[in-house]
């Protein structure tokens, strides 16, 4: 597994934008498929964005696409969620996340970060 800390949240006026990043350690950060996902109060975990090792493949929730962008920097072990035209929609606690390529399911999670939108 690796260890995940997401840095980056916090308060922005709706059409604000927002870097969140996940910092990496721990196994070989550029094997790793990861993810970003939110948790809104009152609702299931989302998934919001995922990017392969190369960064050649991304897929992105209906919902944020088009406003959203997955990167990574495996030099800096660091993956990044840049999110522009924020909404009040988009209020929710996001999570890092990190599956290893020969795994189905995300097996290392952050600590999660705080994104609120006001209106």
């Amino acid at each position: 597994q690796v260890q995940l800390v997401e840095s980056g949240g916090g308060l922005v006026q709706a059409g604000g934008s927002l870097r969140l990043s996940c910092a990496a350690s721990g196994r070989t950060f550029m094997w790793y498929v990861f993810g970003w996902f939110r948790q809104a109060p009152g609702k299931e975990r989302e998934f919001v964005a995922s990017i392969s090792w190369t960064g050649g493949k991304t897929y992105y929730a209906d919902s944020v696409k088009g406003r959203f962008t997955i990167s990574r920097d495996n030099a800096k072990n660091t993956v990044y969620l840049q999110m522009n035209s924020l909404e009040p929609e988009d209020t929710a606690v996001y999570y890092c996340a990190a599956r290893d390529p020969h795994e189905a399911d995300f097996g290392s999670w952050g600590q999660g970060t705080q994104v609120t939108v006001s209106s």
